[in-house]
């Protein structure tokens, strides 16, 4: 092997070992979970409490709240085990451990527009919670909430048609 090959060969594996320091960013995902674990259960402590005293508007509010946290933790989930079984290193758990259905069917395209759906239901979300509560938000605003939720929408349709037009 000549040292231009032995150079190219060394960068080769550099580069593809460099893809292991995303492990420790995955691994810090779990603590963002953690954190929004201790989050959500913020919202139950304060919320249960003062269950048979608020209004059903705020009742509705605080369940979308918890909603709302709970598709984020699933998703911060999806792209933790899917970004890592994608750019670092397959999963190796045995046959025993109960293992996701859906755990290795991620490719990147499909863990994209995951994401992408996702953050368009945790923008619906946020929009219902607005209009829940109409009145404490300025018209100004509130198209504001309206565009940025409608660009959301639209692109996640354009990733998805983008994605189907080059399957095929």
């Amino acid at each position: 092997m000549s040292l231009p090959q032995q150079i190219e060969h060394a960068i080769e594996r550099l580069m593809y070992a460099s893809r292991w320091i995303l492990a420790p960013i995955y691994a810090g995902m779990g603590l963002v979970l953690l954190a929004l674990s201790v989050k959500f259960f913020e919202e139950l402590y304060h919320f249960l409490p003062h269950i048979f005293e608020i209004s059903e508007t705020d009742f509705i509010l605080t369940l979308l709240t918890l909603i709302d946290l709970t598709l984020v933790g699933s998703l911060i989930v999806l792209i933790m085990f899917s970004g890592y079984e994608n750019f670092v290193s397959r999963l190796n758990i045995s046959d025993d451990t109960e293992k996701l259905d859906w755990l290795g069917t991620h490719d990147y395209a499909a863990m994209k527009m995951k994401v992408a759906t996702s953050i368009v239901a945790i923008s619906s979300i946020h929009l219902l919670k607005i209009f829940m509560n109409i009145n404490a938000t300025a018209n100004d605003k509130l198209l504001w909430y309206v565009v940025i939720h409608l660009t959301l929408v639209i692109s996640a349709l354009f990733m998805g048609y983008l994605d189907k037009l080059t399957k095929h």
